[in-house]
């Protein structure tokens, strides 16, 4: 069973659980208590490496390593992960398809208080743009702990995305839940609309649905954790079956889940859709839950937009 706690928290946990592998090492950028990789290097202290406050040269170090067969893990807020170090994760990990994970902890509108400089709200449009790079947000404690050994198991570079607050976890619910990287996971079923949701606006979908069904609307809610490669069969498939979507996620709605999936929509079946994220402003500093309210990153806000979708059939 999952528990409910953050996707860095659970991530740190999992990294120790399936971190025996010799070929894996990690690396930090003065972070770990954060990004919590405090758990790997209490364990594994010879395959742990603080780099300091330098993430360029983090990042260069674990490419140096993977060149002789590595499993280079870096650590660092998003805002840095998919930031500053953007130059160094194209150019020396992406375009040589080195076996780099790059993990972008505290991503979002939810580091909170730390305001917009640290909420990161454009790493994964910046990500899924580089060739050859996978991208996965998990939603909780349990995916979390399978898409980390997806991860490693998995040969070559990937962004890995994970939150600050505490999460519900909802994956272990379902009997027929399976992660696989690439893959999409229908949660519920549903005919009048989809609602494709990633990272923490999964439980938000799932609520949302709970919403609809109390007026006649049957919502089908998929959990799309990897968004790329995304899964476009799945997309495809609701589209044809529902005639409407939706997509949730904490990112901006410009170049992130929303749009990897209209990408698929408009290109297959044009049916419509509608955005639910941040569009296309900087957050302000306040309380994780204040500003998923203010922003409108609500079970209510998506319920009202699936709603919008389906008079737009």
């Amino acid at each position: 069973m999952g528990e409910n706690i953050s996707t860095r928290e659970a991530y740190g946990r999992a990294l120790v659980e399936f971190g025996n592998n010799e070929k894996i090492y990690v690396f930090d950028a003065d972070l770990k208590k954060c990004t919590m990789t405090t758990y790997f290097a209490d364990k594994y202290p010879e395959r742990f490496f603080n780099i300091g406050i330098a993430e360029a040269n983090m990042v260069d170090v674990a490419a140096g390593f993977a060149t002789c067969g590595a499993t280079a893990l870096v650590h660092t807020f998003a805002i840095f992960a998919a930031g500053r170090v953007y130059d160094q994760v194209r150019n020396d990990v992406a375009y040589p398809g080195l076996n780099v994970k790059v993990i972008g902890s505290h991503a979002g509108l939810t580091v909170g208080e730390d305001g917009a400089t640290h909420q990161c709200i454009e790493d994964i449009s910046l990500m899924r743009t580089i060739p050859g790079m996978t991208v996965i947000v998990p939603c909780d404690s349990n995916e979390v702990r399978l898409a980390t050994k997806a991860m490693l198991e998995y040969e070559g570079p990937c962004y890995f995305r994970t939150g600050r607050p505490a999460v519900e976890c909802v994956t272990d619910t379902f009997e027929d839940y399976k992660f696989e990287i690439g893959k999409g996971v229908q949660l519920t079923d549903g005919k009048d609309v989809t609602i494709i949701a990633c990272g923490l606006m999964v439980q938000e979908a799932l609520k949302a649905g709970k919403l609809l069904e109390k007026e006649g609307i049957r919502a089908r809610v998929i959990d799309m954790h990897t968004i790329k490669p995304i899964d476009r069969d799945i997309i495809i498939r609701a589209a044809k079956e529902t005639g409407a979507i939706v997509t949730a996620e904490e990112h901006n709605i410009i170049g992130g889940l929303g749009a990897a999936v209209s990408e698929v929509v408009v290109a297959t079946e044009n049916v419509p859709v509608e955005f639910v994220g941040v569009e296309d402003v900087f957050g302000h500093s306040a309380a994780p839950k204040v500003l998923l309210e203010k922003y409108g990153l609500t079970p209510e806000n998506i319920a009202e937009k699936a709603k919008r979708a389906i008079a737009r059939k």
